[in-house]
C-alpha cells in the first residue's frame, strides 16, 4: 500500500473481472493500467475500468456512522443495529428482517452476511441485487445441469467457429470480452457472428447476420432451432440418448410452437431467409457457442428462454468440448461470487439447497447451528413488497440503490419510509437510498478493501487493498461480523481479516463433497495468509484432481442430476405479459450506456465518462418520432401507468419500430425526473424471480418547456428551481443542462442568483427572441456561463468548457461568450466520440476530411481514437461511411 507500489487487484464494474495494476501515487492520484497477466483481459481495459484513477477521490464519502443524520461513534451505530434486530426478532421472529446485498461486495462480505442471516438470524429473507441481472440464467442451469454451473471459459469465445450473441449489448456493457472477440475475428475472418437483439447495437458491427427479433419472442426462435435440427438431422443422437433426458417432450414442445420457418417468423417477426440461414449455420458449425446476458434473462420467461438455448446445445452434444456451450455473462464483478455462497434468498452457501434436507443437515453441523432456515426466502421484488406491507420490519441494505434500481421504484421508496428500521451500508452519502436510511454505516470502497470476487468464467481473482479508508469507513465483512458478534454470536463470527474468511467459505465448498456438487474449493480450503495474498486468477471447481483450476464442465458428459444426465426442458414460448395498448403503444426497454455503471456513484466522478451520453435520453425509431411528433435533441416526456420521465430524444433507425430504449444510470441525485425504473413494473419470472425489465409498455410526447438552457460553473450549485435539470461533471466546472415551465421575467437576476455577483459579468439579453447569454469572470478568469433560449437549439457545450481552461480570457474569446458561437482560433471539437482520449466529432469529422482517412487504423495513428478500448470503434466506422 505504499506510494508507487503497483498493486495488482481487479476491476470494480462488469462481470469480465479485468484484472488491473493500481499504483498510487505522491500526489494521491492513482495510475490505472490493465494487467497484460490477468487471463481474463489480458492487459485490455474499457473506458471505465480505464478511468478508475479518476473515481479515488472522497467527495460525497460517507466517513462516519450515522443514526437519524447525526453522527455517532462506531460502537453505538453497531449496539443500536444489534439491539434493534434483536428486538425485532423477539416481537416477530426472524422473517421480520431482510437483508439487501449486492454483486459488487467481495465473496468474504457475501459469505458473512448469508451466514448471519440464515444460519444465525434463522430467516433466508437475504436477496441481492443479482437477482436483477443473472437469477435466471442460474435458474436455467440448475434445470438443464442440477447446478449453476457455467460450463465455458472466455478462450472458448474466441475459439468458436459460430459465436451466437442474444440479448447481450456486448460492446458496451462487457467491451472487452467484444475486444477479445474482434481481435479473433481478425485473426480468422472465417469466424462467424450472429446477434439477435431488436435494437442495432454497437455489438452488431461484428455481425455476420443480425437478427432485430419481436422483443420477447426468443424462446421462438430457439424451439425452431430445436425443431430444425431434428428435421434436418443434426442431432448427436449418441449424446442425447447416453446423457440428457427429456428430448421428446422438449422437441414435441417445440414442434407445437415453433413447428416450421413460417411459423417462426410469424412470432418473431424475421424474415424466413435470415432465420432459415441463422439454423443453417448452427446446425452446420460444430464448435458453437451461444452467450447470452440481460436481453434474455430480465424477462418474465427469462428461465425458459435460457433453457431453450441450453436445449439445443444438449440436442447436439455441444457443451464440455473447447469452443461449445451455452454461456450466460453476468453484469456485476461478483454476481458470481453472490451465487456460490449463496447471496440468493432460495439457496444455501456452496451450491446447497435450503429445502433439501441432506444440504440443510449439512450446512448446519458445519456452521454449527441449530437456527438454520428451513424455507426459502423472499426474492428482491417480494422482499421490498414485505417491507411496504410491514412483515419485513427492518432491512439492511448493502452497497446498492434500490430505491432507483428496482422496478416500480416509487413504491419501493415508499416502502423504505415507512419500514420501522433502515440499515444502509455505503461508501457514498448522498444516494436515493441512503436519504431514507435511518442507520448509515460508512463502507470501504473499491481500492479500500480486501477480498475476492469471481468473474463470468468461474475465475476466482484477489481484488487487493492498496488505499487508506478515509474517515471512519470499514470493510462489509467487519461491519457484518461486529453486527454479530454484539447480536450474541460471537463463537461462529471469530473472522479477524478476510482469509479467515475465505478458508471457512472454502471448506464449506469441501464439507462431504466427494464431488457431488460442482462448486468445489477444497484445493484452497487450507490456504495459508501468504498463499492468499498472492492468490493468482484461479477457475473453480479447485480441488485435488484440479489444482490448477478447471477451465471448462462437463468434459466427462456427468451433470449434478441424481441419474447424472442432462435435462431437456419442454418450453412452451410466452411473449411478455406487458401487453402494448392503445393508451400505451410502445415497448420501452431498459439497458446500460458505454461509458456509465450502475447510478453513476462511480463513473459519474470521471470527467471522461460523462462527456459521451452527458444526459438521460430516449432512443426512437424515426417513424415512430414523427408519429409522436418528437424532435431530435428536444425533450421528451415518457411514462407508464406507474411513473413518468423526462429525457431527450435521440432519433435513430437502429431502434426498433414500436419499441424506445432509456438508460437505467440516472438517479435524483443526477437528473429531476430520470429514473426509469418508477416507468417498469414489478412483473418477474416465476421461477427465477426475475423482474421483466425489456419490455415495459409506455407512452411519449414532446416536452415542452417554456425555456431551454445550461449553466456550466467552476463550482457545485443548485438548479432544483428548474422543472427539468441535468448535474453533470466536467472538466473544470460543473454543467447543468436545464428547462422551465415559467417564464424568466430578469434573466440577469435569475442568472446571478444561481452563480453569484462577485465578478465581472459579460451578457447579452434579446428580449423579443427570448434568449440570454452570459459569463463571470473572476480575475480574468471564467467562472461560469449562463445560456437561455425558447427552444432546445443552444451553443454546443464542447467548445465553451474549453474555456475554462484558458488562464486568462483573450478579448476574441470574452466576445464569442456573448455572440454564442466560437471566435477566430477556436475549435469545437463536437460531441465526444472517444472517452479515452477525449476526441469529439468534429476533430474526427475534419482528420477523415482533410487527412483522407480511410481506416479505423488511421484514425487511430493520427487521433489514437479506438486504440484503447476499442469501445468507440463502431462509431469510428459510421463516421468513415462503413
Amino acid at each position: 500500500m505504499g506510494k508507487e507500489q503497483t498493486i495488482q487487484t481487479t476491476c470494480p464494474y462488469c462481470g469480465v473481472g479485468c484484472g488491473v495494476l493500481a499504483t498510487p501515487q505522491a500526489d494521491g492520484t492513482v495510475s490505472i493500467e490493465g494487467d497484460s497477466n490477468h487471463p481474463a483481459n489480458l492487459g485490455r481495459l474499457c473506458s471505465k475500468g480505464s478511468a478508475l484513477g479518476e473515481t479515488v477521490d472522497h467527495g460525497n464519502r460517507l466517513l462516519h456512522p450515522k443514526i437519524d443524520g447525526k453522527r455517532v461513534p462506531w460502537d453505538e451505530a453497531l449496539n443500536t443495529v444489534s439491539r434493534k434486530f434483536n428486538d425485532i426478532i423477539a416481537k416477530h421472529g426472524p422473517n421480520a428482517i431482510g437483508f439487501y446485498v449486492s454483486g459488487q461486495i467481495l465473496t468474504e462480505d457475501y459469505y458473512t452476511a448469508n451466514k448471519l442471516m440464515k444460519g444465525f438470524i434463522g430467516s433466508a429473507n437475504i436477496d441481492t441485487n443479482s437477482r436483477l441481472c443473472m437469477s435466471s440464467a442460474v435458474a436455467g442451469y440448475k434445470r438443464a445441469f442440477g447446478s449453476d454451473s457455467v460450463p465455458c471459459s472466455y478462450e472458448d469465445l474466441e475459439q468458436a467457429d459460430l459465436l451466437v450473441i442474444t440479448g447481450s449489448n456486448l460492446a458496451w456493457c462487457h467491451p472487452v470480452i467484444f475486444q477479445r472477440i474482434r481481435q479473433a475475428k481478425e485473426d480468422r475472418p472465417e469466424m462467424k457472428v450472429v446477434v439477435i437483439d431488436p435494437r442495432t447495437t454497437a455489438t452488431c458491427d461484428l455481425a455476420d447476420l443480425h437478427l432485430p427479433l419481436r422483443p420477447g419472442s426468443d424462446a421462438s426462435l430457439f424451439n425452431g432451432l430445436l425443431n430444425y435440427l431434428k428435421k434436418e438431422d443434426y442431432l448427436d443422437l449418441d449424446f442425447l440418448e447416453q446423457h440428457t433426458e427429456g428430448f421428446s417432450a422438449a422437441l414435441k414442445a417445440a414442434k407445437t410452437s415453433a413447428g416450421n420457418i413460417p411459423q417462426v417468423s410469424a412470432v418473431t417477426e424475421l424474415p424466413e431467409q435470415d432465420i432459415i440461414k441463422f439454423y443453417q449455420l448452427f446446425a452446420s458449425t460444430e464448435k458453437v457457442i451461444t452467450l447470452y446476458s440481460q436481453g434474455v434473462n430480465q424477462s418474465t420467461s427469462g428461465t425458459d428462454k435460457s433453457n431453450s438455448i441450453i436445449n439445443c446445445h444438449l440436442a447436439t452434444g455441444r457443451l464440455g468440448k473447447p469452443a461449445m456451450g451455452p454461456f450466460s455473462m453476468t453484469g456485476q464483478p461478483n454476481a458470481m461470487g453472490g451465487r456460490e455462497v449463496g447471496g440468493l434468498s432460495n439457496q444455501l452457501a456452496a451450491h446447497m439447497e435450503i429445502t433439501n434436507p441432506e444440504h440443510h443437515d449439512r450446512v448446519s453441523r458445519f456452521w454449527e447451528t441449530d437456527r438454520l432456515a428451513t424455507e426459502n426466502g423472499a426474492k428482491a421484488v417480494d422482499l421490498f413488497n414485505d417491507v411496504g406491507e410491514g412483515k419485513i420490519k427492518a432491512v439492511w441494505i448493502m452497497a446498492t440503490n434500490p430505491v432507483v434500481s428496482l422496478p416500480d421504484a416509487d413504491k419501493v421508496k415508499a416502502a423504505l419510509e415507512q419500514c420501522e428500521l433502515v440499515v444502509v451500508s455505503e461508501c457514498e452519502s448522498n444516494t436515493d437510498t441512503t436519504e431514507l436510511a435511518d442507520i448509515l454505516l460508512p463502507a470501504a470502497a473499491w481500492g479500500e478493501k480486501d477480498g475476492t470476487v469471481t468473474n463470468s468464467e468461474r475465475r476466482i481473482s484477489h481484488q487487493r487493498q492498496f488505499l487508506i479508508a478515509p474517515g471512519e469507513a470499514r470493510p462489509d465483512w467487519w461491519i457484518i461480523t461486529q453486527v454479530a458478534r454484539k447480536m450474541g454470536f460471537e463463537k461462529a463470527f471469530p473472522f479477524e481479516k478476510p482469509v479467515d474468511v475465505f478458508r471457512e467459505h472454502a471448506r464449506l465448498s469441501a464439507f462431504e463433497n466427494n464431488g457431488s456438487r460442482d462448486f468445489d474449493l477444497s484445493g484452497l480450503a487450507e490456504i495459508s495468509d501468504e498463499a492468499y495474498e498472492k492468490l493468482a486468477p484461479i477457475q473453480w471447481p479447485v480441488s485435488d484432481n484440479a489444482p490448477a483450476g478447471t477451465a471448462r464442465l462437463f468434459t466427462d458428459y456427468q451433470f449434478f442430476t441424481p441419474n447424472g444426465k442432462a435435462r431437456m426442458v419442454p418450453i412452451e414460448p410466452k411473449l411478455p405479459e406487458n401487453k402494448t395498448s392503445d393508451d400505451y403503444p410502445l415497448v420501452l426497454n431498459t439497458g446500460r450506456i458505454r461509458d456509465q455503471w450502475h447510478t453513476m456513484t462511480r463513473t459519474g466522478r470521471a470527467v471522461r465518462l460523462n462527456a459521451h451520453i452527458p444526459e438521460p435520453m430516449v432512443q426512437i425509431h424515426p417513424v415512430d418520432a414523427q408519429n409522436w411528433g418528437l424532435v431530435d435533441g428536444a425533450l421528451a416526456q415518457v411514462s407508464s401507468k406507474l411513473g413518468k420521465m423526462i429525457v431527450r430524444v435521440v432519433i435513430t433507425d437502429e431502434q426498433r419500430p414500436g419499441s424506445v430504449f432509456v438508460p437505467i444510470h440516472w438517479s435524483n441525485q443526477s437528473a429531476s425526473l430520470a429514473r426509469v425504473d418508477a416507468l417498469v413494473a414489478a412483473v418477474v419470472d416465476p421461477i427465477s424471480g426475475q423482474p421483466e425489465s425489456k419490455h415495459t409498455p409506455v407512452k411519449i410526447r414532446p416536452y415542452q418547456p417554456v425555456w431551454h438552457g445550461f449553466i456550466l460553473s467552476r463550482h457545485p450549485i443548485s438548479v432544483k428551481d428548474a422543472n427539468y435539470w441535468v448535474k453533470v461533471r466536467g472538466g473544470q466546472f460543473w454543467r447543468y443542462e436545464i428547462a422551465g415551465e415559467q417564464e424568466i421575467q430578469h434573466p440577469d437576476v435569475w442568472a446571478q442568483k444561481h452563480l453569484g455577483t462577485n465578478g465581472e459579468w459579460l451578457d447579452f439579453i434579446d428580449k423579443k427572441a427570448g434568449r440570454y447569454r452570459a459569463g463571470i469572470i473572476v480575475g480574468n478568469r471564467l467562472e461560469g456561463v449562463v445560456f437561455v433560449a425558447p427552444d432546445h437549439d443552444l451553443p454546443a457545450r464542447s467548445w465553451l468548457s474549453q474555456l475554462f481552461t484558458s488562464p486568462s480570457l483573450t478579448d476574441e474569446e470574452r466576445y464569442s461568450l456573448l455572440v454564442g458561437q466560437p471566435g477566430k482560433g477556436q475549435k469545437d471539437c463536437g460531441a465526444i466520440v472517444c472517452s479515452c482520449f477525449g476526441v469529439g466529432e468534429n476533430t474526427l469529422k475534419e482528420a477523415i476530411a482533410v487527412g483522407k482517412l480511410t481506416s479505423v487504423d488511421e484514425i487511430g495513428n493520427k487521433l489514437n481514437a479506438g486504440t484503447n478500448c476499442g469501445s468507440c470503434i463502431p462509431e469510428l466506422k459510421k463516421l468513415l461511411g462503413h
